[in-house]
């Protein structure tokens, strides 16, 4: 291990002496000038792309020629594409899978990733490297998600937090609600979101001659978070936790609940998926209104394009998501953090070096600017403020920017925060949260659409699939694969 890092540090010294240009030559040649005989290497693998990943490298590059310069660490990011790329990456790493890459010092994960690698023992307690008053000053949910072994270790740092909000293309939705006189406060709830997508489908079907040609109006990303929040909205946690060891709570009546308003208004057409993410479908009109997660701002389109001749500009409106009428007030906390590798030959000095990094990175000032570039949320109790983020930043309500970040931050202010602690298959379980109800919607909605075609009413055609026959097996089957893996 300590052989690849000095050769990787060679190779860089070696690039500024060749005037290569790699992207890291200043950097280098800084340290190298520094009283630092030989600085510390950190790598860290993240899953940014685009304007996330801009965001995250300058922040390096400022740590690099600061602070970074000053104490002899040297920050490497490098980005492996996908969240889910980073994931194998990293396990391929830790099962010594052949061609497998050398294990970086931090790495980018979310709880059931870091729960298998910390099993293996290659995960860092930062407990001792952060004072009591430092941990204090992070969003308390956001500490607690690390504590995976419930010791008082901390195996997770929080850099960069999203939640999911509401986004609504205001701009077709005025045109909607002039001509209806819908209300944008029923939206605050799912049962009142199901009202309205039904409305829209309608008034959308009257527009032209054909029967049943209605618009859908909503669709959602993360599903596994429909279900999860929904449950605990609806009084019911589906994954309870204790040491590891999950208990599977698939109560029937909430579930059923669940179906009822999602599957059944995706199989009449008042709910749609057609793209990979949702803000693919408001980019081609499909839809006018989606649930995401609030890392999403920055891929939020400014058009709908409709074919190649026909597009136009529209306005998009943030907004807390709406809840189960009468349920309590929950929502999703996701966002991976970050990770501190330890292996037998790791020296002290590349976990303090890593570690400091990862609180210069998440100081106020500094986690702010990367959260606002990013789309992701402050870490930090005082960040996680408005009146401190216009105050710190020209950020005003003539942005764009602002109403996503005000919806994230009333969200996280006014719910309790929810994610599923780790446990064994917990990637696996969730997975089937994530496709089971989805895939059916999609495959009997086609089926519905068939029927339509030949001349059924919307009624008619749904109707196989809107009883309780439907459920049942659906339940059933999705129960039993579950307790597969929950034993």
């Amino acid at each position: 291990m300590k052989n690849y890092r000095k050769k990787l540090l060679c190779a860089g010294l070696s690039a500024v002496l060749l005037l290569s240009g790699c992207g890291m030559s200043s950097e280098l040649a800084s340290v190298s000038d520094s009283s630092h005989d030989e600085p510390t290497l950190v790598t860290v693998w993240n899953y940014y792309n685009g304007q996330q990943l801009k965001a995250f490298d300058k922040l390096v590059s400022e740590f690099n020629d600061t602070v970074g310069n000053e104490k002899g660490i040297l920050v490497e990011s490098h980005s492996l594409g996908t969240v889910y790329d980073l994931e194998q990456s990293v396990l391929d790493t830790v099962n010594h899978k052949v061609g497998a890459n050398e294990f970086p010092n931090i790495f980018a994960a979310y709880v059931d990733t870091v729960y298998a690698v910390d099993k293996l023992g290659y995960v860092a307690d930062l407990k001792p490297y952060l004072s009591q008053e430092e941990i204090d000053k992070f969003v308390n949910s956001y500490i607690e998600e690390g504590e995976l072994s419930g010791d008082g270790s901390i195996k997770i740092f929080p850099v960069a937090k999203s939640t999911e909000i509401f986004m609504l293309n205001k701009t077709d939705w005025d045109k909607f609600a002039e001509a209806t006189g819908a209300d944008i406060n029923d939206l605050k709830t799912i049962e009142g979101l199901i009202k309205t997508a039904q409305d829209y489908y309608e008034w959308t079907d009257s527009q032209t001659p054909e029967a049943n040609d209605g618009k859908a109006f909503f669709g959602r990303d993360a599903m596994a978070n429909y279900f999860l929040i929904g449950a605990r909205q609806l009084g019911t946690e589906i994954f309870s936790v204790e040491d590891g060891k999950a208990k599977l709570n698939f109560d029937k009546d909430v579930i059923r609940k669940i179906w009822d308003n999602y599957y059944v208004p995706f199989v009449k057409g008042y709910f749609a998926a057609s793209g990979k993410f949702r803000s693919d479908d408001i980019k081609t009109g499909n839809i006018i209104a989606f649930t995401g997660a609030s890392s999403g701002a920055t891929f939020l389109p400014d058009q709908v394009t409709v074919d190649d001749t026909e597009r136009y500009p529209i306005e998009m409106e943030a907004m807390e998501c709406p809840e189960f009428e009468g349920g309590e007030h929950y929502a999703v906390q996701q966002g991976a953090g970050m990770v501190v590798t330890k292996t037998e030959d790791e020296p002290e000095e590349q976990i303090e070096a890593s570690v400091e990094f990862l609180k210069w990175f998440t100081q106020d000032e500094r986690n702010i600017q990367f959260s606002l570039d990013s789309g992701y949320m402050p870490v930090t109790k005082e960040a996680n403020n408005l009146e401190t983020i216009e105050k710190d930043t020209s950020l005003n309500e003539t942005d764009r920017t602002f109403s996503i970040v005000k919806a994230a931050i009333d969200t996280v202010n006014h719910n309790t925060l929810y994610t599923t602690k780790a446990f064994e298959n917990g990637k696996n379980a969730r997975s089937i949260l994530e496709y089971s109800m989805s895939d059916k919607a999609a495959e009997d909605r086609k089926t519905v659409v068939e029927n339509l075609q030949k001349g059924q009413t919307l009624e008619q055609a749904s109707a196989e699939f809107t009883g309780d026959e439907c459920f049942e097996k659906w339940y059933q089957e999705t129960k039993e694969a579950l307790e597969k893996l929950i034993k």
